[in-house]
């Protein structure tokens, strides 16, 4: 091999749409390139705009744009393919350059933009010459162009910014006199659909009203460098540069798809959290699609290359659910090498609880676990008996769960003590006794019946880690007063040595609002408290759908000062964001920050466009369902065909999003009978090949699909109608409930990343905010 080439992102995501054919074509390409950039039949010759950009000829039609990064010690060159395209849409006025902010190679393309936007700021693209022996390419005379009078007088997107400004920010060179002249939301679309990512945040930033100083410090603060950077230096900015190096295994991730590859992408704004030391704890927030699952999963791949030498698995990436875990580990598989793989553990919370319970099981003594539903029948079934009518059977078993359960150490004292973050209604010190009577003896009624529930497993665990934290803290005490602490290997754990380590090194937490603090009680047991970096914790309290409310600090677990928050969403585009965050958005209604203050989506964004959310009311459930049959087959089919045509599975990138679990078998027996296929979401995924999801809104947790329709989004639905009773019986449980609801509905609608379609049969959801004219 005499030249290692790597793809720009922007080149990758060309190579995505192309036809089979012509990527058969590019592979071939990069196998002659890499043991002969000259060979003849490639044709490598520069650009006049730019000597740093060559064309190499792919087949008779299609070109690829590099540049040279430099050459190693061996001689290898190295180069960075920068594009791949028809050679009509080759112009001579393209650019790569080393920005002069975070040092990264960027590359520009004009093309892109509209005629009249170039022409206001005086720039004009000129196509390559095709090769002597190559038949010229057809252009169709468009004639001469009609002058755009309404943009030539209107007032610029960004009139009151300047070249200076927009240069200090980071902005491509080439693309500044352009975005001074841009005057509308289209323009400037147009202009960012392939701009580097820096200028594409900060435009974005600062034409959807954000001031310049937040610029700084949310977008350049974090991939900045320290000093300014060599702009000759290519080799040094490609290491700088998001790219993917072009071997024989490559093929196969190009042709999974722009989508699939999409969720693994991170962003360099992202990578300000992932790649950072931490003292302790720390937690990332951000709404839906600001990439809080991919910095979780990036934070896994930075701490297993950080790992000594070892066997076993010392770090855990866990999550809530069992289908959320599936989809974490296939995603994580396609970040790390095999062997850095066998040292993560995936587990959901549950089954690490299960696995901790396992291995402290006592012969002949084991308890089956019961769902929350059966636990609420024995609380309601004990009040009868006891004719209790002061409490309700749901606050009590809530009380249970979130308060008794979550010291790890449920004790009368204790929970006379113990904070009730959350909780609303308060109780004296004589209530409280009243609750711990009748907990003491509902435990007694599931004792008798050898049962237990989830939360109970929970916090059973809990106590067993911690009681095995408390035996490793104090065998290092007698090692270290012996003198032979500095000996033990503390990072090997196996034999002896385990006595003397955590269960883990590192922990990375996804949708942590999820877990109870029993859970939580477990998770820091599980750490060594002075480890650094030993708990990273992503979540975003606005999409908390059950029950579960915590103050991480009373817990021991103390993320203050180490907290970080994301606000551009990724995924979500501005028009369906617009939509979400109107579900959530509401007088009187807060969320907290997973401890003792509030969390907030104020200048959470979208620097993607899409079109605007489908609303959709129906006169009845049939005619809803036959209208959700007739745009999914339209769906299917406009996605069966890529950009250029050509035949693409559209499989896993439409969904259906229902509230109640009985409403899916409905939903797929209609679809089918359309010729619709379907695969129902269930906690261990997908089951079956359909090419349409369809499940539950709680199942819909951290995926997202290209296109979704959430149906049967009614009042009495969302909320539910038998809330309402709990208004004037329990105020404070009224207000979680609703909240809750709103977060199910907004969990829903921003799993959709490019359209969204929800749609009801008699009233409308109230959260969706329809006016009245609009409701049939």
């Amino acid at each position: 091999m005499t030249a290692r080439l790597t793809l720009y992102r922007k080149a990758e995501d060309e190579i995505y749409k192309l036809d089979r054919l012509v990527k058969a074509k590019f592979y071939d390409f990069c196998h002659i390139f890499r043991h002969n950039p000259h060979h003849p039949g490639l044709r490598l010759k520069k650009l006049k705009g730019d000597s740093q950009i060559h064309s190499a000829r792919i087949d008779q039609s299609y070109r690829a744009l590099l540049t040279p990064t430099g050459t190693d010690a061996n001689g290898t060159s190295s180069w960075l393919v920068l594009a791949v395209r028809h050679r009509r849409d080759v112009y001579q006025e393209l650019e790569v350059a080393v920005n002069r902010v975070t040092g990264a190679l960027e590359f520009v393309d004009l093309a892109v933009v509209g005629d009249s936007a170039l022409r206001r700021a005086g720039i004009t693209l000129t196509p390559v010459a095709p090769d002597p022996d190559e038949p010229p390419v057809e252009v169709l005379e468009a004639g001469p162009l009609e002058p755009d009078t309404k943009r030539q007088t209107a007032q610029p997107l960004l009139g009151e910014y300047d070249a200076d400004l927009l240069r200090e920010l980071g902005v491509a060179e080439q693309l500044i006199p352009v975005a001074l002249v841009v005057v509308d939301s289209d323009e400037l679309d147009r202009l960012l659909e392939n701009a580097p990512l820096l200028s594409k945040d900060v435009l974005t930033g600062l034409a959807s009203g954000m001031p310049v100083e937040d610029v700084r410090q949310e977008i350049l603060a974090a991939q900045a460098l320290d000093q300014a950077p060599d702009p000759d230096d290519f080799a040094a900015a490609l290491a700088r540069t998001e790219v993917t190096t072009v071997d024989d295994d490559v093929r196969a991730k190009l042709e999974e798809g722009d989508f699939r590859a999409w969720k693994v992408f991170l962003h360099p704004s992202q990578a300000r959290v992932v790649e950072r030391e931490y003292s302790g704890p720390t937690r990332v927030s951000g709404g839906p699609g600001t990439g809080k699952t991919i910095v979780a999963l990036h934070r896994v791949k930075y701490l297993v290359n950080r790992l000594p030498p070892g066997q076993g698995k010392p770090i855990l990436l866990t999550t809530y659910t069992k289908n959320l875990t599936t989809d974490l580990r296939q995603r994580l598989a396609s970040l790390l090498e095999p062997e850095q793989l066998a040292r993560v553990e995936v587990a959901h919370i549950d089954q690490l609880a299960a696995k901790v319970l396992g291995e402290n099981a006592v012969p002949g003594r084991s308890r089956q676990r019961i769902t929350g539903k059966v636990a609420l029948d024995e609380m309601r079934q004990l009040l009868a008996e006891l004719g209790e009518q002061k409490w309700e059977a749901e606050f009590l078993l809530e009380e249970w769960e979130q308060v008794i359960l979550g010291q790890a150490e449920p004790t009368r004292s204790a929970y006379f003590q113990a904070r009730r973050a959350g909780r609303g209604r308060g109780l004296t010190r004589p209530e409280r006794n009243q609750v711990w009577r009748i907990v003491d003896r509902f435990t007694a009624r599931l004792d008798d019946r050898r049962v237990e529930t989830w939360s109970q497993a929970a916090e059973r665990a809990a106590r067993y880690e911690i009681e095995r934290a408390r035996g490793i803290e104090e065998r290092r005490k007698e090692l270290q007063e012996a003198g032979k602490l500095d000996s033990v290997a503390l990072d090997d754990r196996s034999g002896a040595r385990s006595l003397v380590n955590f269960r883990y090194r590192h922990i990375v937490v996804d949708e942590a609002q999820d877990l109870s603090p029993a859970h939580w009680k477990m998770l820091r047991a599980m750490a060594d408290p002075k480890q650094a970096n030993d708990l990273f914790i992503a979540g975003d309290t606005h999409q908390r759908i059950y029950d579960n409310q915590v103050a991480l600090g009373s817990l021991g677990i103390h993320i203050r000062g180490r907290s970080s928050r994301l606000t551009l969403s990724y995924r979500t585009t501005k028009e369906i964001l617009a939509e979400a965050l109107r579900l959530v958005e509401a007088p009187g209604i807060s969320y907290d920050d997973l401890d003792d203050g509030t969390d907030t989506l104020a200048g959470y964004r979208s620097v993607l466009h899409g079109p605007a959310p489908e609303l959709v009311p129906c006169t009845s459930w049939d005619e809803e369902l036959n209208s959700l049959a007739e745009t999914l087959g339209q769906w299917r089919a406009e996605l069966s065909l890529d950009d250029r045509g050509a035949p693409r599975d559209p499989a896993g990138r439409i969904a259906v999003c229902v509230a109640d679990r009985e409403l899916v078998n409905e939903v797929r027996h209609r679809l089918g009978k359309a010729g619709v296929t379907s695969a129902e979401l269930s906690k261990d995924g997908p089951v079956g090949d359909g090419i349409v999801h369809v499940g539950t809104m709680h199942r819909f947790k951290g995926l997202e699909y290209q296109r979704l329709a959430i149906v049967a989004a009614a009042d009495g639905v969302l909320p539910r109608r038998s809330h309402e009773r709990l208004r004037s019986d329990d105020l404070a449980k009224y207000n979680r409930e609703l909240r809750k609801a709103r977060s199910l509905l907004f969990v829903a609608a921003t799993r959709a990343r490019d359209t969204l379609r929800i749609s009801w049969h008699g009233s409308p959801s109230p959260f969706l905010k329809i006016p009245v004219e609009q409701v049939r």
